[in-house]
Parts: C-alpha cells; sequence; structure tokens
C-alpha cells in the first residue's frame, strides 16, 4: 500500500489595505485575541474544576450560542476566522503535551506582530494585483510569485513596523520526488561556525555576514532613545518604530543570505551530511551566545530539510557527541588534547597539516556515509 504525499507551500505576499480595510483587519485581531485567551481561559477552567479537558467542539457550541450573542461586535468579524482561533488554541495544546514545549500563553493586545487565520471564501486574482476577502472586499497586493493548486488557510499578519502580509498555503497535488540515490562524490558534509558561517567538506568556505555585530551600534543608539522616551508617548510609539525597522531589516538580510545558500547546496548536491547540535545548550554560554543567534543555525538548517524533501536530497545526520574536529581524516588519529582555540594542528601519525573546520566536515561527511553502508574512498 503506498501512502501519497502531497507539497504543501505557503506564498507570503505584502498587501496594502486602505484605512477602512485596516481598521476592519485590525478588529479581526482584536476579535480572534478575544476568542483564543477566552478558549484558553476555559479549558484551564474546566481541568482545574473537573480534572478533565474541555473539546474545541463543545467550546464551538458555547461560543456560536451564547459568547457571541453577549458580544455583538464579534459577530462584524468572519466567522471563520474565529473558529480557527479555537483549532489554534487545541494545537497549542497538543504541542505542549507531545513535545513538552512551553504552556500556552495568553495574547497581549500590546504585541504589535499580530495575526488571524481563514480557512476559506477568499478569491486570488494575479491579473489585478488583488485578493478578496472575506467582509472585506478586494485588497492590493503585490503578488509577485503565481501558484497552482488548492488554496487552503490564508494568514493575514501585521510586522512590528506596521506591514500587513497575507500568507498562502497551497497544495500543489504533486507527489514528493523519490530521493536521489547518494554515493561520496555526489554527497558534501558541512561544519557550521561563527567565524565562517559554513565549511564544506570539498574546503570551500562560506563567510559570516554578521548581520546583528554589524547594526549592533546603531541599534543600541536606538534602543537609548526609545529607553529615554515616557511611556505611552507618540514620541515613544515613533523611536520604538524606528527599533523594529533595524530588527526587521536584520532579519531580512539573514533571511535571504540562508535562503541563497541553503537552494545553491541543494541544488548542487545529491546529499548533505550535517552535525546535529544542541543549539539551546549552546546559547546558554554568555560569551557564544550572541554570535551564535546571529548565525542562525537552527533557521538555516530548517530551509536545507524542507529544500531538500522538495527536490528528492537526502540530508544525513552525525550524532552531537562524535569528535569530527579532533579526528585526523586521513588516518584516524584521535587528538585528545585540540582546543577550541586550535584552529590549525599537524597529526603526529600521519603528518598531515588540518584545517580544523575543514578537517570536521570532512568527517561529518565521512561518518554519514559510513551510516549508511556506504564505501568512502
Amino acid at each position: 500500500l503506498l501512502t501519497y504525499y502531497s507539497m504543501l507551500k505557503a506564498f507570503k505576499y505584502r498587501i496594502y489595505p486602505d484605512k477602512d480595510q485596516e481598521e476592519f483587519i485590525n478588529l479581526h485581531f482584536g476579535a480572534c485575541r478575544f476568542v483564543y485567551n477566552w478558549a484558553l481561559e476555559q479549558k484551564i477552567k474546566t481541568y482545574e474544576q473537573t480534572k478533565k479537558s474541555i473539546s474545541r467542539f463543545d467550546l464551538q457550541k458555547i461560543l456560536v450560542h451564547e459568547v457571541k450573542h453577549s458580544n455583538e461586535w464579534l459577530k462584524k468579524v468572519n466567522s471563520q476566522a474565529l473558529l480557527a482561533s479555537l483549532v489554534n488554541v487545541e494545537s497549542a495544546f497538543t504541542k505542549f503535551f507531545r513535545e513538552k514545549t512551553g504552556f500556552p500563553k495568553f495574547k497581549s493586545k500590546k504585541n504589535p506582530v499580530q495575526s488571524y487565520q481563514m480557512p476559506q471564501h477568499y478569491t486570488v486574482d494575479f491579473d489585478r494585483n488583488v485578493i478578496k476577502l472575506p467582509k472585506m472586499g478586494e485588497v492590493k497586493a503585490v503578488l509577485h510569485r503565481r501558484f497552482e493548486g488548492t488554496m487552503k488557510t490564508a494568514t493575514i499578519s501585521r510586522s512590528s513596523t506596521g506591514k500587513f502580509y497575507i500568507s498562502i498555503l497551497v497544495d500543489d497535488g504533486l507527489e514528493l520526488p523519490e530521493k536521489q540515490e547518494i554515493s561520496e562524490s555526489n554527497a558534501v558534509g558541512i561544519d557550521v561556525g561563527i567565524k565562517d558561517f559554513a565549511i564544506l567538506s570539498n574546503g570551500e568556505k562560506v563567510e559570516n555576514p554578521k548581520y546583528l555585530k554589524n547594526s549592533l551600534k546603531r541599534m543600541k543608539c536606538l534602543q537609548k532613545r526609545v529607553s529615554k522616551k515616557v511611556k505611552g508617548s507618540n514620541n515613544r510609539n515613533k523611536a520604538r518604530q524606528q527599533l523594529s525597522k533595524i530588527h526587521e531589516k536584520i532579519s531580512n538580510q539573514r533571511n535571504d543570505f540562508q535562503h541563497k545558500l541553503s537552494s545553491k547546496l541543494i541544488s548542487e548536491n545529491q546529499a548533505i551530511a550535517l552535525e546535529t547540535l544542541n543549539v539551546k545548550g549552546m546559547v546558554k554560554n554568555h560569551c557564544l551566545a550572541q554570535s551564535i543567534s546571529d548565525a542562525g543555525w537552527s533557521s538555516f538548517v530548517t530551509k536545507l530539510e524542507y529544500k531538500a524533501e522538495w527536490f528528492g536530497k537526502t540530508i544525513l545526520r552525525i550524532g552531537r557527541f562524535e569528535p569530527s574536529s579532533k579526528i585526523c581524516n586521513v588516518c584516524g588519529y584521535y587528538n585528545s588534547s585540540l582546543t577550541l582555540k586550535d584552529r590549525e594542528w599537524i597529526c603526529p601519525d600521519c603528518k598531515t597539516k588540518h584545517d580544523r573546520d575543514i578537517n570536521a566536515a570532512i568527517n561529518i561527511k565521512k561518518f554519514s556515509l559510513q551510516d549508511q553502508n556506504l564505501i568512502v574512498i
């Protein structure tokens, strides 16, 4: 029995609502936040009183027959968006119990980043660059990429800088491609670092752009301006907006760099070998925390993983405790005295001079292919 997996892709576009539409979107943010917090409170109270969980369908009945009647303003917004908030609460609890992540939190209206979802009843017109939304009409958009397939959930969001976006989840109906055959010649090992962002087993080094570090001086200046303004004043909001813009710029720069590099690596290789890193544990080192966060290793690996799925490539992993830096890739000698400050070392057995990072990348590739029972020459 073959299992069918179709590809789901999200397409994000900038939208430009007029003043009335902007107010209506903000009303949706408030309504969905209200319903989410109400549902979360109901689930907590029900469990405290009865030691049982209240289901999403029970909450839906109470919402439709009681809450909406006592809060008339909720009837102005799209009912599908309110029901999507109940689904989000249920998903948050499921994730909490299964993945042992943090307990679901109440949403705050003070958070500049807000969003709501629409499961259906919207249309996209690529020729006219407009998106028709329920109860709102046509909204101008920059539809820079076309897509084909069944449109699923659309998410309207507002960024910290006040920009509005729509993210459309599309099922293209295509099966995921079969994994291509891998060998020593079409695989590459990658060792991520701080000085160089990525070191490849073929000897190539990709410099770390350090976008946060380069903008830190300006960011500190803007942060001081925010802290000196009176809380709640318009001047504080303006200063905070300027600070948000530089954070957004850094995020966009980092994403752009990682997308280009991940696409290049996926297109040039059939398999990519990576080291499993405990990033959460590594950022507890206060000397390296900022540099590690600036590099964004986790988001880079995530991009590699889903792009590999799209194009039928393979991601290979080695354990986090494999001594990839300390083993000579030529003769296998284990250099136990190697420290983090040693960037180069000479093997006492075979006299090979090693660049620490390139040696690690070669070993990552070697270990991962050995796990796949592939002979490395």
